[in-house]
């Protein structure tokens, strides 16, 4: 609690992405991405985006031999998801930042990627 009386809400929270207004929850993206061919698993984050506030950002890890392309990946989640949902830009890493626990490491993606749509 800050010293004026007010709580801030870190962390899990975060998880909320607001875009143009509208309230988008990474999981459901996330579920549909691991189910992509070639995708072992993904995180999708929320970046500074001049005009929306915030815009969303698949960061996510193939498989070795078939790793599919962000084109690939933006016309296979346009066709299960409404269109606000489907990232702006879709990252490929080696593996994921997580945390002791096995959680993604969330807020050291968004910092890493926070200036990918300026």
């Amino acid at each position: 609690m800050a010293a004026d009386g007010r709580v801030s809400i870190v962390g899990r929270q975060k998880d909320l992405v607001i875009s143009g207004g509208l309230n988008i929850y990474p999981k459901e993206i996330e579920e549909q991405l691991n189910r992509l061919e070639g995708i072992m698993d993904s995180a999708v984050i929320g970046v500074p985006h001049p005009d929306l506030g915030e815009a969303l950002v698949a960061v996510i890890v193939g498989s070795m031999n078939n790793v599919p392309n962000q084109d690939a990946v933006i016309a296979s989640l346009k066709n299960v998801l409404a269109g606000f949902k489907v990232p702006r830009r879709v990252i490929q890493v080696d593996e994921l930042p997580r945390n002791a626990m096995g959680k993604v490491q969330k807020n050291i993606l968004r910092e890493h990627y926070r200036d990918t749509l300026n």
